[in-house]
């Protein structure tokens, strides 16, 4: 399975790769994420990465929570 077009939501493309394997199914299934560089989609996996790092060290209990967060990335989780 080739995904190229990276979705806004992460969760859509886990449901694909989720659905491309059925119940039952013998063979494995190899999920590859084409993405070239300097490109909008490239933009696009990297902002995904960091909001994903960014809501992880969130919701860690040990941190601080939203008084370790500058304004800017406070913002960017929000936009």
């Amino acid at each position: 399975m080739y995904l190229v077009d990276p979705r806004r939501n992460p969760a859509v493309e886990a449901q694909a790769i989720d659905r491309s394997h059925r119940i039952g199914q013998q063979k494995k299934v190899v999920a590859v994420r084409l993405v070239t560089p300097d490109t909008i989609e490239e933009k696009m996996m990297l902002l995904q990465e960091s909001k994903a790092v960014l809501a992880c060290d969130l919701v860690k209990a040990d941190t601080g929570g939203l008084k370790s967060l500058t304004r800017e990335e406070l913002l960017g989780l929000l936009g």
